[in-house]
């Protein structure tokens, strides 16, 4: 092991807005709008302020899932939010007081609801549809074990070895050692789950399940922080199996999209506000409008 920094802590931590780091120009630590921006408003009752990063991925893949099963009232318009500060906009921070994608206003009732936290957005919109949450007390219960199994286990793949592994502005062996070593542990526990159950709640797709894709998912297909080959993916087979089961699904593959904005053009969907918008993009209807 080697002495990667002799940083001492102070006895008094000040804000060092040169700190570095990929996403430095934005992380503050105090909350709150920083400029004047309304949302916009589509013509569904859902709407959702969101990015295509894994959290935001949670939701589109529901609302898809659902309009996929049946749900007409799970139509939705997905506003793209950058998070290069336009998530310290006076509308957004409305919505969701922690400046975080996924938010979600629900103007399906009288009173606008707003909804944030993707795993919140996820159980709302679960019990508002009656799907994708087992009805039974001991399903419900394994269900959101493994949901808020997700929301406790994500920081550490996520802001621990995504960040120090492909982010941070210099390497720390003891910090990448320490998450890689977390995120192992929790790959096994997916696989020990997965050895034994289709899915993470037995044999029907819940939103535990489809909290957990996109990130561990993702992991697994090698998709996140080019951390795949160090962290031995491959080796999760059960992991792998559901992986492949799930990203299969088209509704999945649509949900993927929406609010992407890097990456193959083929594969992004900026903003969605009818289904028509994956085969002639929202983005494609912009740049015509402006012609």
């Amino acid at each position: 092991m080697t002495d990667d920094t002799a940083y001492t802590p102070p006895k008094v931590w000040t804000w060092n807005k040169e700190n570095g780091g990929k996403f430095a120009s934005v992380n503050r630590p105090i909350a709150g709008p920083t400029h004047d921006k309304e949302l916009p408003v589509g013509r569904h009752p859902l709407q959702l302020y969101s990015l295509a990063t894994p959290n935001g991925q949670k939701v589109t893949i529901m609302l898809e899932e659902l309009l996929a099963a049946g749900h007409s009232g799970a139509e939705y318009d997905a506003w793209l939010i950058k998070i290069d500060g336009e998530q310290f906009g006076s509308g957004f921070v409305a919505v969701n007081p922690n400046s975080k994608i996924p938010a979600m206003m629900d103007r399906s009732g009288p009173k606008p609801i707003r909804v944030f936290e993707s795993g919140s957005i996820l159980l709302h919109l679960a019990e508002k549809f009656g799907a994708f949450l087992p009805a039974d007390a001991a399903g419900r219960a394994e269900c959101l074990s493994w949901l808020f199994w997700q929301m406790g286990s994500a920081p550490y793949l996520g802001g621990g070895f995504g960040h120090f592994y492909a982010y941070a502005p210099f390497k720390i062996e003891y910090a990448i050692d320490r998450f890689a070593m977390e995120t192992k542990r929790q790959l096994d526990v997916l696989d020990r789950r997965l050895a034994d159950n289709k899915y993470l709640a037995g044999d029907m797709l819940t939103i535990a399940d489809i909290a957990v894709f996109p990130w561990y998912g993702g992991l697994a297909q090698g998709l996140l922080y080019g951390g795949g080959e160090f962290l031995s993916v491959q080796d999760y087979k059960h992991l792998q199996r559901w992986t492949a089961d799930i990203a299969s699904r088209p509704a999945v593959q649509r949900g993927r999209m929406v609010n992407r904005a890097w990456g193959d053009p083929a594969g992004q969907l900026h903003e969605r506000h009818d289904a028509s918008d994956f085969e002639t993009k929202t983005q494609d209807k912009i740049e015509a409008a402006k012609a």
